[in-house]
């Protein structure tokens, strides 16, 4: 899996690839652009074309197993298929911290700590097996009248 935390404006990723309990790489590209939207996906690779084709309206012919963040035109949302209706996408609210992936919880509560959304991929690290490789950022130009917590 991975690790992806969002806090302030930025979305931090690892870049390791798992297959079951091996690592695959730790140079995987997390981050794919599609029509100017910036798609950051956990989950299964195999998975993340199709989870995009049903971000863009074409229904996935099999289940989707990842889901991810996603910004697009500055807005930033969590994104998913549901077997039953299709894609989801749920707006986040830019003042929250949020994260995803294997090492969630871990970078859950080292943001409740303080921590920025790359240090807390950072303690992901240290106790998620399927989260490692280089830290990646990707800062979000917030809208008007966004503001992220101090």
């Amino acid at each position: 899996m991975t690790t992806i935390a969002y806090k302030d404006g930025v979305i931090a990723y690892d870049s390791r690839q798992t297959r079951g309990s091996s690592i695959v790489s730790d140079n995987s590209v997390k981050c794919q652009v599609v029509d100017g939207v910036s798609f950051f996906l956990s989950g299964a690779v195999c998975d993340e074309k199709a989870l995009i084709a049903a971000y863009f309206g074409t229904p996935p012919s099999a289940p989707v197993e990842c889901s991810g963040f996603v910004v697009d035109d500055n807005a930033l949302m969590m994104v998913g298929v549901d077997d039953k209706t299709g894609v989801w996408k749920q707006p986040l609210d830019p003042a929250n911290p949020d994260a995803i992936g294997s090492g969630s919880a871990y970078a859950l509560a080292a943001m409740d700590m303080g921590a920025t959304a790359e240090e807390a991929v950072r303690a992901a690290m240290k106790r998620d097996v399927y989260t490692g490789g280089t830290i990646h950022t990707y800062i979000i130009v917030l809208p008007e009248g966004s503001h992220p917590a101090s």
